[in-house]
């Protein structure tokens, strides 16, 4: 199996994780704040305190790790076009798929690396509230 076959398999398995653990996780805190009603608990307002920070943090940690492989990417990408431009190679069909092939990596690794923290949290919190009483 080819390295691009296992990112673009590993991203989908990723979204797939998302995609089942959200629906619970929000599930479980909507029924809680419905419950809960103008006057939450203690245990309730550190939930809820607890999603929005979680939110927060996931969301800066999601960008701050595309920008990371953006970077890595770019530099990839560019040296990658520099030795192709000083070895002379004329532009061929197959020089022109490759380059997509690299372009097309690139993408699916940076959406993996968005995905990560986002999906690490909604599975973390779907186990906890699963077992939450």
């Amino acid at each position: 199996m080819r390295a691009g076959d296992r990112r673009s398999r590993a991203l989908a398995a990723q979204v797939t994780d998302l995609g089942l653990a959200v629906p619970q996780v929000l599930a479980h805190r909507v029924t809680r704040m419905m419950l809960a009603g103008s006057s939450p608990s203690a245990r309730d307002r550190r939930e809820f305190q607890r999603m929005s920070t979680e939110k927060v943090a996931a969301f800066c940690e999601s960008w701050n790790a595309m920008l990371l492989e953006i970077t890595r990417a770019n530099v990839e990408l560019s040296l990658s076009s520099a030795r192709w431009f000083l070895s002379g190679l004329p532009v061929t069909l197959r020089s022109s798929r490759t380059a997509a092939a690299q372009v097309r990596r690139a993408a699916i690794g940076i959406l993996g690396k968005g995905v990560a923290p986002v999906r690490r949290r909604a599975v973390a919190n779907a186990r906890r509230l699963g077992r939450a009483r």
